[in-house]
């Protein structure tokens, strides 16, 4: 075992000594623009461009106009030469793909991945790039006079060797190894550790000599911080789902992160009561509104505030996080068979719709990324893409 183990090794490093010698260790970019006439008369389930060269090497662009086998409009980056390559091939490269808007340009749907090409995998993309609804509606943008202006941004860079790959070397972090489908939780903790405020409240969670990591979340989420933060080498978190009284079957289980979020930050409130963190969680992450009810007819008016620690913000029919925000706060009608009983006034058409009075120093915005089906009877997940201003 040692042997072939050793043998695996040499194979897979001279492997990445033919990658480096094939691309530069200097990323060559190319922006690639390709407008398609005729759109709607293409005939065919796929279409290729004309092949372009970023890097000394060849590539085009994929499309499936009707979708591949889906209601989204498919795209993916090809490497055009790819039956003529010798054996063994392989190559890296991040890149970008869009459809431009081209009556609003803020509204071009751009998606960006990288991908170790090779003669399995000669092409990569977005099978769900967007939902062909939006692209086919002409008063969207993206379909005007029956052309389609698609865009590629493509960077060849070095291949990496993942078996002498030095992260903390290379980006100064490290990651969180995946238990099995704990992904949800890896991004989760990533965002909280990055977090000053929230990592140093952790830190000065009180514990004692006698807790051991597997049995106190606390303890668990420190070690785990402080590896995050010194280690050399990516961290698992199987203690701290073990604190949370997981076993191994949970792990291999998608879990809500919204829920995990909200159960998390609960534990740890309860356990910093009393100490000089009290109150963290609510300092970082309450905000209050008001949701309300105001009669159109008579003189009524209900109030409630609420505090809130996160948002759930629709996807489905919103261009940006702005449009969602919109859709949230959005006045609904009590009319009809909905009217409102008003007390004394009995029912009564009315206004029902939220105020928020202030924001947290961190706002968590969960976007409703799934819905249900009923002619499938599932869960479906809303592709829809939703920028995300940055500060």
């Amino acid at each position: 075992m040692m042997v072939l183990f050793l043998l695996l090794v040499v194979a897979q490093t001279e492997l990445a000594n033919t990658a480096e010698n094939q691309a530069p260790e200097d990323p060559q970019t190319s922006h690639f623009t390709w407008t398609i006439e005729n759109f709607t008369r293409i005939n065919g389930k796929k279409h290729y461009s004309d092949s372009f060269v970023v890097g000394g090497f060849k590539w085009r662009v994929l499309i499936f106009p009707k979708g591949n086998n889906v209601d989204y409009f498919s795209m993916y980056l090809d490497v055009a030469d790819s039956a003529n390559l010798p054996y063994g091939w392989n190559r890296y490269a991040q890149f970008s793909l869009a459809i431009v808007n081209q009556i609003h340009p803020k509204y071009t749907v751009r998606k960006d991945t990288q991908h170790q090409f090779n003669a399995r995998e000669s092409d990569w993309g977005f099978t769900s790039f967007m939902p062909l609804s939006e692209l086919y509606d002409s008063s969207r943008g993206y379909l005007v006079n029956d052309t389609v202006v698609v865009e590629a941004e493509v960077a060849v860079r070095r291949m990496v060797d993942y078996w002498t790959y030095d992260s903390k070397k290379e980006t100064g972090y490290v990651g969180l190894k995946n238990q099995g489908a704990t992904c949800y939780m890896n991004s989760l903790l990533q965002t909280l550790y990055h977090i000053p405020y929230f990592r140093k409240a952790v830190y000065h969670m009180p514990t004692t000599e006698n807790d051991m990591p597997s049995g106190s979340i606390p303890l668990a989420l420190q070690s785990l911080f402080y590896k995050l933060q010194y280690s050399d080498n990516s961290v698992a978190t199987k203690e701290l789902t073990k604190s949370f009284g997981w076993d191994t079957y949970d792990s291999f289980m998608q879990h809500d992160v919204q829920e995990l979020n909200r159960v998390l930050c609960e534990k740890l409130e309860d356990k910093m009561k009393g100490t000089v963190v009290e109150g963290t969680i609510e300092q970082l992450f309450e905000g209050h509104h008001i949701n309300y009810i105001e009669c159109i007819n008579v003189d009524y008016k209900s109030n409630r505030k609420e505090s809130f620690y996160d948002l759930q913000l629709d996807v489905k029919g919103c261009r940006d996080v702005y449009a969602s925000f919109d859709k949230y706060v959005e006045v609904e009608c009590l009319e009809g068979d909905n009217k409102y009983h008003a007390e004394q006034y009995g029912l009564q058409d009315a206004k029902k719709g939220v105020l928020f009075l202030d924001f947290p120093p961190v706002l968590q915005l969960q976007l409703k990324r799934f819905e249900y089906d009923y002619m499938r009877d599932t869960m479906v997940k809303v592709e829809t893409v939703i920028p995300i201003p940055l500060p």
